[in-house]
């Protein structure tokens, strides 16, 4: 044997000795596995990392190469102790297998840039692996043929993909024979390697059970036992790319989303479409010539380079957040706000003066509002969301827009019953749809209900119009309540005519008609003429 190596975790991790070894640049030497390497694994595997399951494998790999006989495999020093194997971010580990190449004399092969400095510091000669992105194609894209929304590919079942787009696809079975944990554990290792080493890859969650990994478009969840039944792999990416335009806004909700709304829902059930508008908004910001920024985790949009990507750090948005607020951007978009805490941070930012778009998901767009209630004041909402978007199907189903009002809520008639509320209404007709308000200790969200008058309504509604322009020449509008309630609505120099001295006038017009009437002042729109 001519000469020994002695490799550390990152490139037993992502396969690079074997992979030297069966192209013949590593022939008749000895490998050198420290047993603090091997420690280091299994503990990653005993929490369930992939990285320590993928280590373990290639190990056995290795074994098996040794068994051909082209290198030597052996094991050296002294397993790590539970200090060092908890310092191991801190750099403990790295130092003892530094120590065991020096004293064996060995070659330090490693990919990881850290370790590879320091053994050029300490004088180590030193094989540094560059990690090289695209050096081939996870096996997991393969499935990704023309039209694939997503892959499903669980163990000892067959694969399965999505195939169509958002609101229409089916499910089609890609191979008739099922997988094996074996070869489903070989994709998640590529994959999670070449997004370690990729700068377009990350691997955005790492728990007991599962990995959460975003590659280029793609994002990966790999889920294995205990936390799913069976070793499972769910990979998903954007079949279209749009642009604003696409959704054939109105102008006037364009200069609404341009100059006045800045703290916007985008609404929808899972796989409608909300983070493609999402991305679709962030484009038309950054036209706008508008300093945008992402918190995503993960970090799944597709946006241009000048749009930086955020994830949580340290696993805290709200440290994102803190950060973001010193970058200071015209616009971030929040993807997503699931937790009570995510409402939170996008209240502090939208409040502080930034520019928030937020994707919740919700069945209905009144939905994306009521998570708002019981986390924030409900005085605060028109402030910190004015605008909600729902999409589904790929396409916008809803807008709706949200003020501040105070009035009698709708349905009834007494004006002592005035009260602050919220009104939800349609963007584009001002129609109302909801009241929120509060009611005693609780908060109603109520329907406002459009219902089409009868022929005796209608006819009513023409009476009191033209009752109250004869004795004092307003034009109003009135809505029946039902046949013998109506609400009349006025300019407000109108009505202390309309109601007389006393409420003599009002009860004139209430005793000839048989309605009983509640005047109230108009809201923006002029009265229809007769």
């Amino acid at each position: 044997m001519s000469k020994t190596y002695v490799p550390d975790t990152s490139v037993i991790i992502d396969g690079r000795v074997t992979r030297l070894v069966e192209s013949g640049e590593l022939r008749d030497c000895e490998i050198v596995v420290p047993n603090l390497v091997v420690a280091e694994l299994e503990y990653q595997a005993n929490l369930g990392k992939d990285s320590g399951f993928s280590g373990l494998a290639e190990l056995r790999h290795l074994r098996k190469l040794a068994d051909d006989g082209n290198i030597n495999v052996g094991l050296f020093g002294d397993r790590p102790t539970a200090e060092q194997l908890a310092g191991a971010e801190f750099g403990s580990i790295d130092a003892a297998i530094r120590d065991i190449a020096r004293e064996r004399g060995a070659v330090l092969i490693t990919s990881d840039v850290i370790m590879a400095e320091a053994g050029r510091a300490e004088g180590l000669e030193l094989m540094f692996l560059k990690p090289l992105p695209g050096e081939r194609k996870p096996k997991l894209l393969d499935y990704f043929g023309t039209g694939v929304m997503s892959v499903h590919l669980k163990d000892r079942v067959w694969p399965m993909a999505k195939v169509g787009h958002p609101g229409k696809f089916e499910l089609k079975v890609l191979e008739e024979k099922p997988l094996t944990e074996e070869q489903l554990r070989e994709m998640a290792h590529e994959i999670i390697e070449d997004a370690r080493q990729d700068p377009d890859g990350f691997v955005e969650i790492e728990r007991e059970g599962a990995t959460i990994v975003q590659f280029h478009e793609y994002r990966v969840a790999i889920a294995r036992p205990p936390f799913s039944d069976g070793f499972e792999i769910t990979a998903v990416r954007p079949i279209v790319e749009v642009k604003l335009e696409d959704y054939h806004l109105s102008d006037k909700l364009k200069e609404r989303l341009g100059k006045h709304a800045e703290g916007v829902l985008i609404a929808g059930p899972p796989g409608a479409g909300k983070s493609t508008f999402a991305q679709a908004l962030a484009e038309f910001y950054l036209s706008q010539s508008k300093i945008v920024k992402t918190m995503e985790s993960p970090r799944d949009l597709q946006v241009s380079d000048e749009i930086t990507q955020y994830t949580s750090l340290e696993g805290d948005m709200e440290k994102t957040a803190d950060v973001l607020l010193l970058v200071r951007p015209d616009y971030t978009i929040y993807d997503e706000l699931r937790k009570t805490r995510d409402f939170q941070i996008f209240t502090d930012m939208r409040l502080a003066g930034i520019g928030m778009v937020g994707v919740v998901h919700s069945t209905r767009a009144i939905d994306a509002i009521q998570r708002l209630i019981g986390r924030v004041e409900l005085g605060m909402i028109p402030m910190i969301a004015d605008t909600v978007i729902f999409i589904k199907d790929g396409a916008i189903r809803e807008i709706y827009a949200l003020k501040s009002v105070v009035k009698v809520p709708h349905g009834m008639l007494e004006a002592d019953l005035a009260r602050p509320m919220i009104q939800v209404y349609d963007f584009e007709t001002g129609k109302a749809f909801y009241e929120i308000y509060s009611f005693g200790e609780e908060v109603v969200v109520m329907p406002v209900r459009h219902r089409e008058p009868t022929k005796a309504e209608r006819k009513m509604v023409e009476t009191i119009r033209r009752e109250i322009r004869r004795l004092v020449g307003a034009n109003v509008d009135v809505e029946m309540l039902s046949e013998r309630s109506a609400i009349v609505k006025a300019d407000i120099e109108f009505i202390p005519k309309i109601i007389g001295r006393g409420g003599r006038t009002i009860e004139s017009i209430q005793h000839r008609l048989g309605v009983r009437i509640n005047v109230r002042e108009r809201e923006g729109a002029q009265a229809q003429e007769p």
